[in-house]
Formats: C-alpha cells, structure tokens, sequence
C-alpha cells in the first residue's frame, strides 16, 4: 500500500530544464543532445561537472555559468546556459495538475514530500511559483543538503525525514535516470512527460 508520494521541482510544476536546453541547442544550429549535455553534464550521474556542483551548493551561478561557457567554448560551440534557461519562461506548462493532486494527497493522510536539485540563487523564486509549505511536508533542496539526484543518499534523506518506507513510496520526476536512481531503492517511480494528466493518472492507478 502506497503511503508517501515525493516529487521532483522543475520538470514537473515548471516546463523542463531539459527541453530548455535542447530548444536552445536548436536555435543555434547544435545537436540539442550535446547542448544538454555541456550544461546540465551526464545528468544521471553525480560529478565534478560545474552544473552538479552547483547544484550541491558547492560553487556560486556566475561561476558555473563561466566554466560552462568555457566548456562549449573548448568544443568550439558559444553558448550560455542562462539563454537556455530563458526559454523556460517562454514554454507553455501545466502545473495545476499536480498542485491540485499534491493538495489532495496531503488531505488524504498521505506523507508528502519535495526532492529538487536546485540552485541558491533560484530559491527565493522557485517557492514563490507553488504553495510549497502547504503541499510538502518535507523539502529536501540540493544545494542545502550538499547532496544531488541521483545520489541515493538524497532518497535516503527524504525517506528518513517522512520515516517512509522506499517499498510504499512513489516518486515523480522528468529526468528517466533519476526515476531510476528511485526504482533501484524499491520506491515506484513515475516518468513525467509533456502531457501532465497521463502522469496523474499513472500515479491514480498506482494508489487504488
């Protein structure tokens, strides 16, 4: 019986990050895929790669912004990661799907909670975009705990805080290796794709 459902932040109540980047790969006539992976660096892995550092609070944005910038420069490609970023704003999103079932989880009696790998700089707006305190009972934020997806340790963490057990606990995400990282714990994970509703479903399906 499911009792705890955690989902991840950008990719699911904010357009993907992701396909912000594969739109500016686009734009600038580059494979969308190497784009991707100049910011963002083999993302389902934990490395020394300056967006996963960031994302664990170990460097500050301009200064990952530089050494990626530095590091398409090295493959002969100019590119900015915050040109990619701005695509996200310009990206129809549905979040309120997910809003609305988080809210009905929690009144429900089930544990919820926010897994994010995310950026100092972007906190005080990301919490502004969705009710965070009335959905989550927990938020388990990157750069705050020094620890990213997919490490395990960040499941671990969330897990703990909710005193969830993995084998009755769903998590969400966009990005298929952090679902992956989840699934190798015994958590069920969910894909969440373009079409939100076909996500809910899947997550309704899995609770009845």
């Amino acid at each position: 019986m499911i009792t705890t459902v955690l989902f991840d932040f950008g990719g699911v109540f904010t357009p993907s990050p992701f396909a912000s980047a594969r739109t500016e790969g686009s734009v600038l006539g580059h494979d969308p895929e190497v784009v991707i992976e100049i910011i963002f660096g083999r993302y389902d892995t934990d490395t020394d790669h300056p967006w996963h550092r960031l994302e664990r609070g170990e460097m500050t944005l301009e200064a990952a912004r530089a050494e990626i910038v530095g590091i398409a420069a090295a493959q002969g490609i100019e590119l900015d990661p915050f040109d990619a970023l701005r695509h996200m704003a310009s990206k129809e999103h549905d979040e309120e799907p997910f809003i609305d079932r988080a809210r009905r989880l929690r009144s429900a009696g089930y544990r919820t909670g926010l897994i994010t790998n995310n950026v100092a700089e972007f906190r005080d707006a990301w919490r502004t975009m969705v009710p965070v305190d009335e959905l989550f009972e927990i938020v388990v934020d990157s750069c705050e705990v020094g620890m990213r997806k997919p490490d395990p340790r960040v499941f671990h963490l969330a897990l703990e805080q909710l005193g969830a057990d993995p084998h009755a606990t769903v998590f969400l995400d966009d990005f298929d290796g952090n679902i992956r990282a989840a699934e190798a714990l015994g958590m069920h994970g969910i894909l969440v794709g373009a079409d939100r509703h076909a996500a809910v479903a899947e997550l309704d399906a899995l609770l009845t």
